[in-house]
């Protein structure tokens, strides 16, 4: 419903590290995402960084018999240097 975008770490950028960060979460019956676990990482400041911003989303609860529940589910992070040149 909300995201907010993960801002890189001065040295992942600098080193030019892009990928993606899986997570774990449980989207609550309020939509806000608890027990976050890294699944798959890419580099110490970037896996933070998801994290953080994954806190920050509002996501649609899952509903069952009409009311909302506790869902679990993966996502995935990317990160990408938007000025970066491709070939």
């Amino acid at each position: 419903m909300s995201r907010v975008e993960p801002e890189y770490t001065k040295e992942a950028k600098a080193a030019g590290v892009e990928g993606k960060v899986a997570l774990y979460l449980e989207v609550t019956p309020e939509g806000t995402a608890s027990h976050i676990m890294i699944t798959r990482k890419l580099d110490p400041g970037l896996d933070q960084r998801a994290v953080e911003a994954v806190k920050q989303w509002r996501f649609r609860p899952g509903m069952k018999d009409g009311m909302p529940v506790t869902v679990a589910g993966t996502i995935e992070v990317s990160f990408r240097i938007p000025d970066k040149k491709q070939p």
